[in-house]
């Protein structure tokens, strides 16, 4: 009895393993099935996209160089550096001061200067005539100033307020000099300071402006290289031979400034797309340069080169201020942009020359016919046939009222094949 119980428990067991074993292949054979159809579905996923209206655009990544309409300027006295009068990227008229060239005894004079300032400032301090109307609002003007400038981070602008600040001292010393009494010690100190001012002006040469535009202290030494008059000299070889890095600032020079016109500006890239090839002069692109927005720019010059790439000059006629330090720069040429109804590449089916989009509506798809308006790498802008287009193809009246029409906000199947 007992041996009969033990084989049935060997039996039990015999059994038990075999339903386990069967068990496992089943699980393996599934999770195979499921992962095949993972693995498919990662490979090509079918996925639905609603249509609806966008924005595409064919761009070209290069490097820029900035060619502007200079004028540098210098006196004969550089030695001892120069003092600004106009600041960097300030707007200057023809025959304005921009700069004047240090003297050999401006520290000492301006030391006696800042001297009979702090003497100024003491009579100032206690005199009775500070209770002026105009005194008061030069002050609030110079407090206004200042608030402005702790808060700005433009060195630009900084420079600019400092100059306005300096300035309205300086009325204000004057008009409490005005109501002293004669013989006073407040304008006995204006006097002097006067006079201090005038022995600095007699000893320094000034510079002026030759012509209107902006002023630059930034010399590169390609003022008289990169011209504007005459375009013809950029090809790709006088490109790369510029010894720049890109996006490099040109430093300030201590001898010597320029006049930049304000007006327009060029930018020459050499570039290798198949818009590049067939750009024509006078056509109109955007480009994005120094991290500025989308500017507008058209063509003016384009040469042919020996690989059949063309370097292109594109005019430019705002934001010239912004690029004055620089020289070099990455640059993004849009060549254009199209808007309508955008869908993916990958949604659209060809056949036999034609294109069409497998649209699904309640569960339903439809294969339908769709006419291509601009295509780039990923997306295309597309629309419906009309009925004279759709005759011109070979289609029947009949067929042409039978045919399913795409609309926006239809859903659209991506790589409908897969």
């Amino acid at each position: 009895m007992e041996k009969k119980n033990k084989k049935v428990k060997k039996k039990g067991k015999s059994s038990m393993l075999i339903e386990i074993i069967i068990l496992l292949i089943i699980v393996g054979v599934i999770v195979l099935y499921l992962g095949n159809i993972m693995y498919d579905w990662i490979k090509q996923p079918t996925n639905v996209f609603l249509i609806e209206n966008g924005e595409i655009t064919q761009e070209e990544t290069s490097i820029g160089y900035i060619i502007r309409e200079e004028t540098v300027v210098q006196g004969e006295n550089p030695q001892n550096g120069i003092l600004q009068i106009k600041t960097e990227g300030q707007r200057v008229a023809k025959g304005d001061a921009m700069f004047r060239y240090l003297n050999s005894s401006e520290d000492s004079i301006k030391a006696e200067i800042a001297n009979v300032d702090s003497q100024i400032q003491g009579v100032m301090d206690t005199n009775a005539t500070a209770s002026l109307s105009e005194v008061k609002s030069l002050d609030a003007q110079i407090k206004n100033d200042i608030d402005i400038l702790y808060k700005n981070n433009d060195i630009q602008k900084i420079k600019e307020y400092k100059q306005e600040i300096d300035s309205v001292i300086t009325k204000k010393t004057r008009i409490l000099a005005e109501a002293s009494p004669s013989g006073s010690e407040l304008r006995t100190l204006i006097q002097k300071r006067d006079e201090l001012e005038n022995t600095l002006k007699a000893n320094s040469e000034y510079i002026k402006a030759p012509l209107s535009g902006i002023v630059s202290y930034r010399i590169d030494g390609l003022e008289e290289k990169l011209t504007t008059t005459d375009l013809t000299y950029l090809n790709k070889k006088n490109l790369e031979e510029i010894n720049l890095k890109n996006g490099q600032i040109v430093g300030e020079n201590n001898e010597k400034g320029k006049i930049i016109n304000n007006f327009e500006c060029y930018v020459a890239s050499n570039l290798t797309s198949d818009q590049a090839k067939n750009a024509r002069v006078d056509d109109k692109v955007k480009l994005i340069l120094s991290n500025l927005k989308e500017i507008s720019a058209t063509i003016s010059y384009i040469n042919i080169e020996e690989d059949d790439s063309r370097t292109i000059a594109f005019k430019i006629t705002n934001n010239i201020e912004e690029l004055i330090k620089y020289r070099k720069v990455s640059i993004e040429v849009i060549w254009w942009n199209y808007k309508g109804w955008r869908v993916p590449n990958t949604a659209l089916i060809s056949e036999d020359g034609k294109t069409y989009v497998m649209r699904n509506r309640a569960g339903y798809l439809d294969k339908i016919l769709v006419k291509i308006l601009r295509q780039n790498e990923n997306y295309t802008i597309l629309d419906r046939y009309t009925t004279d287009e759709l005759k011109e193809m070979g289609y029947t009246s009949k067929e042409i009222s039978n045919m399913p029409k795409i609309s926006l906000y239809d859903e659209i199947l991506i790589n409908p094949n897969s």
